[in-house]
Formats: C-alpha cells, sequence, structure tokens
C-alpha cells in the first residue's frame, strides 16, 4: 500500500496579481486530503472519494489503455471526465505506475468539506504526482492551470512565500505566527467559488499600470508579513482590499455584504466564495453567528504550524 497527504491551503495576500508576478503569502492548512493506493492483478482501476465524514459521494472504474484512461460508470461524467483527464496526463508523463497490467484500488479522502474551498482538486493534483514521481506544477498546468501557489502550500507544512518568475515558481518557507492571532479568524461565506472563475473574471478586466499595482502587493506582502501589532495588521488588510477592489472593478466583501461590522475583513482567494480573515473577539464572531455563519475558525484552528498538527483522516 502506498499513502500520500497534501495541504490544504489559504491565500492571505495577493490573489489574482499573483498570476502576473506579485509575491504573495499563502498559509497551509491543517485540512488537507490523503491518497492510498492498493495495487490490484488486473488491468483497472477502482477509485472512491471519501468527505470528511468518511462517506463516498464520487467512485468510478477506469480501465487503463497504453495512451489514456478510460471512465466506465460515468455516474458523474464531468468529474469522471476531468478526473480521466488528470490520471491520463500524469500517465504520458511515467507510465511505470501503471505498466504491467496491475491495477489499483484507490481512496482520495478529504478531511475538510468540500464546499470550504481549501484546495480538492489542488491536494489531489499533489497526491497524484506524488503517486507518479512527477512535478505537481506541470501536472496543475497541464489540468487545472492556475499560478500554483496552492501547489507549493500542498507540499509544505510551514506559511510560504510565492511567487512567479518568468513562469515559474520559487517558495520560500516563513513564520506568520503573529502575537495577535487569537484576534484572527475565518469565517466560511456558505457558497463555493470557482477559482478558474475568478482567473477568468481578472483577465477579463484588462487593469491598467498592472505593474505599478503589483509592486505595491509584493510590498504588502512583505509588511504584513513583519508588522506586530493588530492595528497596523488591519489597516494593510484595508489598502490590500482597495487594491484589489480596484483592480478587479468589484466592491470589496466588507462594502458589499458586511456594511456595518466594526473591525477588519479580507477576502482570501477568488473574491465572492470560500473564506474571509476577519479581525476581533468573541463579540465580532457572534456578529457572524448572528448573520448565519456558522463555520467559523480561529487561526490556530485553520493553519499548519511547527505546534499545529494535521487533523486526523480514518486510514
Amino acid at each position: 500500500m502506498q499513502s500520500y497527504y497534501s495541504n490544504g491551503k489559504l491565500l492571505l495576500t495577493a490573489e489574482y496579481v499573483v498570476l502576473d508576478g506579485a509575491t504573495a503569502l499563502a498559509l497551509p492548512t491543517r485540512f488537507g486530503q490523503a491518497l492510498e493506493v492498493l495495487p490490484r492483478n488486473d488491468n483497472r482501476i477502482l477509485w472512491k472519494s471519501r468527505d470528511e465524514h468518511g462517506k463516498v459521494w464520487f467512485e468510478e472504474e477506469f480501465r487503463i489503455s497504453e495512451e489514456k484512461l478510460e471512465p466506465m460508470l460515468n455516474q458523474d461524467p464531468e468529474i469522471s471526465e476531468r478526473l480521466a483527464s488528470i490520471l491520463s496526463e500524469a500517465h504520458r508523463i511515467n507510465s511505470e505506475p501503471l505498466s504491467g497490467g496491475w491495477g489499483y484500488d484507490i481512496t482520495a479522502e478529504l478531511n475538510f468539506s468540500r464546499n470550504w474551498g481549501l484546495g480538492s482538486s489542488s491536494t489531489l493534483i499533489n497526491n497524484i504526482a506524488q503517486w507518479f514521481e512527477m512535478d505537481a506544477y506541470w501536472l496543475l498546468k497541464k489540468t487545472f492551470g492556475g499560478s500554483g501557489y496552492d501547489i507549493a502550500a500542498a507540499q509544505h507544512d510551514l506559511p510560504i512565500l510565492y511567487s512567479l518568475e518568468e513562469g515559474k515558481p520559487t517558495v520560500l518557507t516563513t513564520t506568520f505566527d503573529p502575537d495577535f492571532k487569537d484576534q484572527l479568524f475565518f469565517v466560511h461565506l456558505n457558497r463555493k467559488q470557482n477559482s478558474r472563475e475568478s482567473i477568468e473574471h481578472y483577465r477579463a478586466q484588462s487593469p491598467e499600470q498592472l505593474q505599478p499595482a503589483i509592486e505595491k502587493i509584493t510590498g504588502l506582502t512583505h509588511q504584513i508579513l513583519a508588522c506586530r501589532e493588530l492595528e497596523e495588521f488591519e489597516l494593510l488588510l484595508e489598502i490590500h482590499e482597495t487594491l484589489i477592489s480596484q483592480l478587479i472593478k468589484t466592491p470589496k466583501v466588507k462594502s458589499s455584504r458586511f456594511p456595518d461590522y466594526p473591525r477588519s475583513i479580507k477576502s482570501l482567494g477568488g473574491w465572492g466564495g470560500d473564506f474571509i480573515l476577519a479581525t476581533g473577539g468573541e463579540a465580532e464572531r457572534a456578529y457572524f453567528r448572528g448573520k448565519g455563519y456558522a463555520t467559523i475558525l480561529g487561526f490556530s484552528e485553520m493553519v499548519l504550524g511547527p505546534a499545529r498538527g494535521r487533523q486526523e483522516l480514518r486510514f
């Protein structure tokens, strides 16, 4: 049996502009996805995907050919075809795992809700890349696309500074464990944001003077990483939100949805869904609960770090 694991992710800074070279601060999460691979003596792959409760939400049977994998059940054609394309691309790069007439029983298991937007796709890509002993960034490029910061977070157990230089990822591990972390929490907005749609939306804006914006956001990333006071942190978040709002011509989430919130709010990743970061204490958490947002996680509950291990899986 072979087992693999990849961390989920949150993008704290440089959403959208990370695609064009800005330096981003990304946080690996305590939540992630595992992949268990068991050999079988036929030319098939029997695939099961389990959710955070251990319930099977997707299963498929693939027939292995020399060039690609073909889904046989197609109970969910869109997911089946996408998974087949990922496995087929990996197979083209390294055919050894699927050669010799071997097949596999494969189980993928998340320990977070698929609606959370913590990287159900990127963790899957990274796990498959580990299995096929190939470059996960290349596999991402050939399948989902994107900047690749989520792959970097999947592979590192510490916060990272991530940037693209001439299309190639640069990753530096760093420390982000602020003294005011008990005043930081994450709220799920009860909707899933499609990252591909977010990228297309950004590209469609064709923002002018992109390079100055990239330089400003990169500077803010380093300031946010270095700041020691909550008030300064909140100010930097507000500046960052304003810059991105101007670039993508989209109202800030606080302005559009929580105008009466007394503290700071920042979108994470694609604007409009998934998690936001908010500052405050119990009274501020109660504000969101009062508006029907039940999924609220503190910084230490969400962010992976040296003293905070991963959430357990059932394997």
